[in-house]
């Protein structure tokens, strides 16, 4: 593991599901989507290697969807509903995980977020992925 590399733990609001994640570039992938599912769940995601993502229990309790060409797989607790992570569809050998189900992390910590195209998504369009706006949280004092 890198000397940048953090580990970070996390779970489902039930708390049926936990898991553990390494960050190597700390929040520097946090993002959302204007995909029709990510438009519509509405979480910040951050990309992590599958092989620094792993299951600490509760992986009976995860139920999958997947949707269009179903090379996405989304993953929520069948008992709380909330999403705990995704495998990429545009990078296989990536999930996307829930900031918000970090432990001691908040989707509120990132005062600016992008926002990219999934409606015209790079595996449709054969183009790169494309930025398509930043999210903006500014707290009232």
């Amino acid at each position: 593991m890198s000397e940048s590399a953090t580990i970070h733990t996390g779970q489902c609001h039930c708390g049926d599901v936990h898991f553990q994640v390494t960050l190597h570039d700390g929040f520097a992938s946090v993002r959302r989507c204007t995909c029709s599912y990510c438009r519509m769940r509405g979480a910040v995601a951050l990309s992590v290697r599958t092989e620094d993502f792993k299951i600490l229990r509760g992986e009976n309790a995860l139920t999958l969807y997947k949707f269009n060409t179903g090379a996405a797989r989304h993953y929520f607790c069948s008992r709380c509903g909330i999403y705990t992570h995704h495998l990429r569809r545009s990078n296989q050998s990536q999930y996307g995980v829930n900031a918000a189900c970090l432990n001691n992390v908040s989707p509120f910590d990132f005062p600016e977020i992008p926002v990219l195209d999934g409606v015209n998504h790079p595996n449709d369009t054969g183009g790169q992925l494309r930025q398509a706006g930043i999210l903006r949280f500014v707290p009232i004092a």
